[in-house]
């Protein structure tokens, strides 16, 4: 741990009710919203040592490949923390479940060769500090995958996100906030953008405030020599 990052509680993030509720919903959206899916898109081809913000409930573990040395697993809320420890047994590749928050991660500078943000950003309490966190634990060169909510590209939707952000969205969803323009942040952190798709989750007609998401793969730039 670096004297760099200011210290958070171990339970910073807490909302019991919502962490119930998505134990049992999430694996439901994985199979039937094609959130799955996704997970397996956003994990494939990544190695080495990884760090993953916002873990959940450790949906993300099963989709991990075997080129994977180590996850670190980063989940503040108590209730999705234990789930998650219950899914690293299970899981194919080491994954170590830790106490902490995005926005002070308790692990050394230039530390990982990949991290991972899935349907998180959304929900921290400081997005920029979130991103420069893990543009510093990354090694240069090393890779960000993401897969996040994100604002919708038309204006009507885009204004009933910004709506239901200021009333029920976030507590009812965990903190979350559907309006965010999670690639501009990324890019404004300091990441280089590698490729990224626009989506909707679920797919076809269904349209809620959290449907329009982003998937893609971010770096850190190298060192100049």
């Amino acid at each position: 741990m670096t004297g760099r990052t200011r210290k958070i509680p171990r339970d910073a993030v807490h909302h019991p009710l919502f962490a119930r509720v998505y134990e049992k919903v999430g694996p439901i959206a994985d199979e039937r919203a094609g959130v799955g899916a996704r997970r397996r898109e956003l994990l494939a081809g990544v190695s080495g040592r990884v760090i993953e913000i916002g873990a959940g409930s450790g949906l993300n573990f099963a989709h991990y490949p075997g080129a994977v040395s180590e996850v670190v697993a980063i989940e503040p809320e108590r209730r999705l923390r234990q789930a998650a420890l219950q899914a690293a047994r299970r899981a194919e590749v080491p994954v170590d479940v830790v106490p902490g928050a995005a926005e002070a991660l308790p692990v050394k500078s230039e530390a990982f060769d990949a991290a991972v943000s899935s349907l998180v950003l959304c929900s921290v309490r400081d997005v920029e500090r979130s991103l420069a966190e893990l543009l510093r634990v990354l090694r240069p060169g090393g890779e960000l995958r993401f897969f996040e909510h994100g604002r919708a590209p038309g204006r009507v939707q885009a204004a009933v996100q910004r709506a239901v952000d200021r009333t029920v969205w976030p507590v009812l969803f965990g903190g979350c906030h559907t309006a965010r323009d999670v690639l501009a942040s990324i890019e404004a952190a300091g990441f280089e953008v590698v490729s990224h798709r626009r989506l909707r989750v679920p797919e076809g007609s269904t349209r809620i405030p959290s449907s329009p998401c982003v998937l893609g793969k971010a770096r850190r730039p190298p060192l100049l020599a």
